[in-house]
């Protein structure tokens, strides 16, 4: 069996910072952004909501995507989220 692996963009608040990463536990590393659990960007600007995510088989994909869409700028990264998170709501409450 495959293991999920997710390529996701957070944001600190509407049209706010964005960040654009790759993992393997997609809750997990949302609960480390959230409590702030390594020192960086993330944690240094507040960027920890989860506004936009994909799910892959294939890690090699994942970070594929994570690759591309860090290549894209940043209002192709917002049209992305609002796409299926016009409100830009924090996904991370609505993961199982």
């Amino acid at each position: 069996m495959e293991k999920k692996s997710y390529t996701y963009i957070l944001f600190s608040q509407r049209n706010g910072t964005l960040y654009v990463g790759v993992t393997s536990n997609l809750k997990n590393r949302i609960i480390e952004h959230k409590e702030k659990h390594f020192p960086g960007f993330t944690s240094r600007y507040g960027v920890d909501k989860l506004g936009y995510f994909e799910e892959y088989n294939d890690i090699r994909l994942a970070i594929q995507r994570e690759k591309e869409l860090k290549g894209w700028n940043r209002n192709k990264k917002i049209s992305l989220i609002e796409s299926s998170n016009p409100h830009w709501n924090d996904l991370f409450y609505e993961l199982q």
